[in-house]
């Protein structure tokens, strides 16, 4: 046996059966999970299983918890199907945020300026419509510079979210009410005109709702249709599409435009949808949550409920943890970082599989 050959060789798997890649993603939870508890045991004396409970309570303890479970993750949902077949395409779209927030931006203006002047119907497709064109505008923006100059989408769309930042603060202070107090406060308060109707009493069974219809079409969307084809072409080579005779700088465009358009309507239904109000933080990060949704999901619709879920219920989770045993929120989010590293993690052992060294006397036998 030679005695450099390395202990370890690392290859590349060429296909994993569904069971064992769930398998191994459950390993890697359980993991995650004994040490979690260890670790809560060690540093704050607390019971891990309670703690867990507790973790179970912040999403699930009420109707009204889960409801606002399903509503955040309905939300981070949107902007991930939004992200998905611009990274299908190897197109890294950071600018979820700031398409939301135009989108936002669009639909309140509608609100505020027309409120008044057209019937509850007509705005609500008015302020619709303006919210998907503005988010749909501010993504192609760097479609273009892309397709045209090959510049860096992923610095230019991160870029892009600090413009549409300042732009939305700079009306924030036009539109304030009172004057100075730095936000707009409920629009059309009164009137409610432009706001979302609510089915029932649950004002976020109707975003639930939009967003789960948006699953399945851009599930099908991606799998089923010349449109997701050439997407899945255009990522894999750029040069094998051109040779086929797909046109990669329309596709990039025509992406883009949909993935800035899906932005929008999360701005939308964050804004006029739910909130019924304009601010700088109303996107609360989800353009970049939405990016580990998308990831771990591998760009499948269906799957990012899965992986929303998941992340929405750590979130919520940790909060609670700093609430119902009066610690550092900073714990909350360690365990929860903990637990995402190693589903992260167990990718590594999905995709690749480790081949140790055999002894010299298993060699000679």
């Amino acid at each position: 046996m030679n005695s450099k050959t390395p202990l370890i060789h690392i290859t590349k798997r060429s296909d994993i059966p569904v069971g064992r890649a769930i398998l191994i993603r459950v390993i890697a939870i359980a993991a995650a999970l004994l040490l979690c508890g260890f670790l809560t045991t060690l540093l704050t004396g607390l019971n891990p299983i309670e703690v867990y409970a507790s973790m179970i309570r912040g999403s699930f303890g009420t109707s009204r918890k889960l409801w606002n479970l399903l509503q955040n993750m309905a939300m981070l949902l949107c902007v991930a199907l939004a992200l998905a077949p611009a990274f299908r395409m190897r197109f890294w779209n950071l600018g979820g945020d700031g398409q939301a927030l135009m989108g936002c931006l669009a639909a309140s203006a509608c609100m505020i300026l027309i409120g008044d002047k057209v019937s509850n119907t007509a705005l609500i497709i008015i302020e619709s419509v303006a919210a998907l064109a503005a988010g749909a505008i501010w993504a192609l923006i760097p479609a273009i510079f892309k397709a045209k100059w090959n510049t860096n989408e992923t610095l230019f769309t991160l870029m892009m979210n600090y413009v549409a930042t300042q732009i939305v603060a700079f009306f924030i202070i036009i539109w304030e009410s009172p004057k100075g107090s730095g936000n707009i406060g409920v629009i059309n308060q009164h009137t409610e005109a432009g706001w979302f109707p609510s089915i029932g009493s649950n004002k976020y069974l109707l975003n639930v709702l939009i967003v789960i219809a948006l699953t399945l079409i851009i599930f099908f969307y991606m799998r089923y249709t010349k449109h997701g084809y050439e997407i899945s072409v255009v990522g894999e080579s750029e040069r094998t599409a051109r040779y086929i005779g797909i046109k990669v700088h329309k596709v990039i465009i025509r992406t883009m435009l949909l993935s800035g358009a899906i932005c929008g309507l999360a701005g939308l239904l964050l804004g006029p949808g739910t909130n019924h109000t304009l601010a700088t933080g109303i996107i609360d990060g989800r353009g970049f949550t939405a990016v580990m949704v998308a990831w771990l999901a591998k760009f499948d619709p269906l799957v990012m409920i899965i992986t929303s879920f998941l992340l929405v219920f750590l979130q919520r989770g940790s909060n609670e943890i700093a609430t119902a045993f009066m610690l550092n929120k900073s714990f909350g989010d360690i365990l929860t970082g903990i637990i995402l590293f190693f589903i992260i993690g167990s990718d590594f052992f999905i995709n690749y599989q480790l081949h140790f060294r055999k002894s010299g006397r298993k060699e000679a036998k």
